[in-house]
């Protein structure tokens, strides 16, 4: 629908161009090419209008609403490039410290009993946040005083 809407208000404009441009202006004789005053004043009596001045009537009323509705149209077509991308998911790095230089490296099997003890400690910080955050939440008792 909008690219109809396009395609006639183009055609729209192109109409009311011409017609504005064939239009005979008032004072189009010699006489108002020089500043004379001509046959027809500024505010003299106004003629009975012709086919040209309805056909520009009516040409401006449809370039306006034409206009109007693709300005409407265009502004509840936006959306955003972003809403499809998906949010990538936050890495989690664990730190695990060794105790020793590079020539006092330790097994295997100590490696990863480190880096359990590093996941447990993580695991365990990650559940005394919950939980303080749960209590916060929580509202008081009767018997409990509120925390001023």
């Amino acid at each position: 629908m909008g690219i109809l809407l396009v395609i006639i208000y183009i055609l729209v404009c192109l109409f009311l161009v011409m017609v504005v441009l064939l239009q005979q202006g008032k004072g189009a004789d010699l006489a108002g090419a020089f500043g004379g005053g001509g046959s027809q004043a500024s505010f003299g009596p106004r003629s009975s209008t012709n086919i040209m001045h309805r056909m520009t009537t009516i040409s401006f009323v449809l370039f306006v609403v034409l206009s109007m509705s693709l300005a409407i149209l265009s502004g509840k077509a936006r959306t955003s490039v972003m809403e499809d991308v998906q949010e990538p998911v936050p890495e989690t790095t664990v730190e695990v410290q060794t105790g020793g230089s590079d020539s006092e490296m330790g097994s295997v099997e100590e490696g990863e009993a480190a880096l359990e003890m590093a996941v447990d400690a993580a695991a365990e910080e990650i559940a005394v946040e919950e939980a303080v955050v749960e209590t916060e939440a929580l509202p008081p008792t009767e018997g409990e005083p509120t925390p001023q």
